[in-house]
């Protein structure tokens, strides 16, 4: 029944610092009134602020709760390179890993909530 992801939601202490790093991700950034919607590919991350949740929403919102894997475009090395040039930080270096197509490479950094953030690129 389910056809792929629409959208998901991760809630932020930092606003400023989520937006900055998302963006620097290559996602593009849109404001509605308090509103905050980060887009790439064809979905897009809703951005709360505590206490500031639309209705309905998770029981339990914890910043930093999130363990999310986005598939770049393009070679791996280069994007952690440019990452880096960017000041973000890679918490885990290149490795194998296994995703929904199969064997991955991937690389892990975090968001200024602490969601761990991995980036993959599949063979080929």
């Amino acid at each position: 029944m389910v056809k792929r992801i629409d959208h998901f939601v991760i809630t932020t202490n930092y606003l400023e610092d989520c937006i900055d790093f998302y963006t620097a991700l290559g996602f593009t950034v849109r404001q509605a009134g308090e509103r905050f919607e980060l887009f790439s590919g064809d979905f897009k991350i809703n951005v709360h602020l505590p206490v500031k949740e639309l209705q309905p929403h998770a029981a339990k919102i914890m910043p930093g709760s999130a363990d999310i894997c986005f598939e770049v475009e393009g070679d791996l090395d280069t994007a952690a390179g440019e990452l880096r040039k960017k000041g973000l930080k890679i918490e885990l270096e290149k490795s194998t890993r296994h995703g929904f197509r199969g064997e991955m490479s991937s690389i892990y950094l975090r968001d200024p909530d602490g969601n761990l953030v991995e980036l993959c690129q599949y063979p080929g």
